[in-house]
């Protein structure tokens, strides 16, 4: 093969790799528009609409399970 033959092949494996991390990164960014990470402001809301009222012990309480739970997965 040619020298320039291996530039072809190094200048497609560059584009490959640029128009992947452009695809993942648009697709992430999708994705977490679509569905946001639990905060803090989000377990206060849902333990308001199911009647309870959210102590700042109780928030954290479940924001720790919640990360317990990741690690684990």
């Amino acid at each position: 093969m040619e020298w320039w033959g291996y530039l072809i092949v190094a200048a497609a494996l560059l584009a490959g790799i640029a128009i992947g991390f452009f695809i993942a990164r648009k697709y992430m960014m999708d994705y977490l528009k679509k569905n946001p990470p639990i905060n803090e402001q989000m377990i206060r809301v849902m333990m308001m609409q199911m009647g309870m009222k959210p102590s700042q012990k109780k928030i954290n309480q479940m924001m720790n399970a919640l990360n317990r739970q990741q690690t684990k997965s």
